[in-house]
């Protein structure tokens, strides 16, 4: 295992290495934040790529693909069509915006009532996202080194918050920049045909396993459907998702380059499905489902190319951690605590000490991660509150926001309260795991902003004008210098 150690050793510390690099470049709370909003196409696709992509796609993936087959590739595959979604119908407009925050957004749309609470809402999701990707490092570092969990998430997580804190949005898109390549090596690439092979190649896959690990719909249409639910719309509204889009140098790059991402999300789902289907072959009686990955790379890898896989998963791991960090801290910072002390930071006060701030907000909540990660134990549970949460509660606000004229801030405010609150009742009620929860929250919310936006008195017309100013790229105060494009 020495070669494979090597390559892990080496790829850790070229992460820390993009981290220092990046310091340098983050000058301003724009650089910092959103990379300048200068990313090119190529660039942001891949990172986009990056962090939508993470250890529940590449481990998760494949334990689902070893589970049903080949339609356990649905869970990404509506990740895919989320980030599709997105990028088609709504990244355009979200770029030109000009924000840093979902929040940011809605205050813009209903006149700056509704961002603390939504703020709130989108921290958590963002926090108990950071954690569930934190707790995946354990899995990694115990094939990589047989190392104790609580010491394998505080190595893991200390070198995420390291590159971080040191560098903001520009040291996570240099570093998710190499994951993405580094995962495409290493999952499409190599571990994909390797695994096919061993397992005999397809003629002998399907003659060895049942006829319903080859159906498209096996996993079940109402898995499907949540999926879709939870997944595809929460692509649309998510503070880490928002925040690369808000990176991109043009509405344009937004849109094709988020089109390439979400096409390259649908390959990668097909070949985590395949990967798991092809464990299945050789390792028919696994204890776990999610253990189909290590036990295929542990065992079937030359070695090097072991080490590189694994490379690929721990980067799968850290792309979209890093994200989830940056994104809590951020909403934490801007959204939550400079609303409390009364101060809007937005193109106010000293660009270093805008810096600094986010920094250190970085660092608090990347602690708080690691800890939360180290007494936490059920990954699934915790993503299913985080993203019910986020669902329930802020997809309406956002999506009528941005379709619906005669929405207002009351009927928002009411739809974050009441699909929030529906959501964390009917887990209690039904269980975090159910199906239910999502279902009723998301009703409760819908109707709520419906009917308290028709009874109460519409938005301002100078606020409706200033936000269409804004969707068309005009009036926004920008903090940036413009410098350089990043065109790669």
């Amino acid at each position: 295992m020495a070669v494979d150690y090597a390559v892990i050793v080496v790829y850790l510390a070229g992460m820390l290495a993009m981290g220092w690099w990046g310091m340098r470049r983050a000058k301003s709370k724009s650089e910092f934040l959103v990379a300048g909003r200068r990313l090119g196409p190529w660039m942001y696709s891949g990172t986009m790529a990056a962090i939508v992509l993470g250890g529940a796609s590449t481990i998760g993936g494949v334990g689902l693909g070893y589970q049903y087959g080949l339609s356990g590739a649905w869970m990404v595959f509506t990740i895919g069509l989320g980030l599709l979604a997105l990028s088609i119908f709504f990244s355009a407009r979200i770029a030109r915006l000009k924000v840093y925050t979902v929040s940011e957004m809605l205050d813009l749309r209903y006149g700056g009532r509704a961002g603390l609470i939504s703020g709130v809402v989108m921290w958590a999701y963002t926090l108990m996202l950071a954690v569930t990707s934190t707790i995946a490092y354990a899995t990694i570092f115990d094939v990589l080194f047989d190392m104790n969990r609580t010491v394998a998430i505080i190595l893991g997580g200390a070198i995420v918050v390291a590159y971080s804190t040191l560098g903001g949005m520009w040291s996570i898109t240099l570093t998710d920049m190499v994951q993405f390549v580094v995962k495409t090596i290493g999952v499409l690439l190599l571990l994909l045909p390797i695994a096919v092979i061993k397992a005999g190649g397809f003629s002998e896959m399907k003659a060895k396993l049942p006829t319903e690990y080859f159906d498209p719909l096996g996993i079940g249409g109402e898995t499907i459907f949540t999926y879709v639910l939870i997944y595809t719309f929460g692509m649309l509204i998510g503070q880490d998702i928002w925040q690369r889009v808000f990176t991109a140098r043009t509405d344009r790059t937004a849109r094709w380059g988020g089109t390439v991402a979400g096409t390259y999300c649908l390959v990668y789902a097909l070949a985590g499905a395949v990967i798991g289907t092809a464990a299945k072959v050789m390792y028919p009686k696994l204890p776990s489902a999610d253990s189909a990955f290590a036990t295929i790379v542990k065992d079937e890898l030359p070695v090097g190319v072991r080490g590189l896989v694994l490379a690929a998963a721990l980067a799968a791991v850290m792309s979209t951690s890093s994200g989830a960090l940056i994104a809590c801290a951020t909403v934490a910072n801007n959204d939550i605590w400079s609303k409390l002390r009364g101060v809007v930071s937005r193109g106010r006060g000293d660009e270093h000490d805008e810096v600094k701030g986010n920094r250190v907000f970085i660092l608090i909540m990347g602690v708080g991660v690691i800890v939360i990660a180290i007494a936490l134990n059920n990954v699934v549970e915790a993503l299913t509150v985080a993203y019910n949460l986020l669902v329930g509660g802020l997809l309406v606000p956002i999506l009528g926001g941005l379709l619906w004229r005669r929405g207002t801030a009351a009927g928002a405010l009411a739809a974050v309260s009441v699909g929030g609150v529906a959501v964390i009742g009917l887990m209690a009620t039904y269980g975090i795991l159910a199906n239910e929860p999502v279902y009723y929250g998301l009703l409760a919310s819908l109707a709520v902003y419906v009917i308290v936006s028709l009874a109460t008195k519409p938005t301002d017309a100078a606020v409706l004008v200033a936000w269409r100013e804004r969707l068309a790229g005009k009036g926004a105060d920008s903090d940036e210098t413009a410098p350089e494009s990043v065109t790669v």
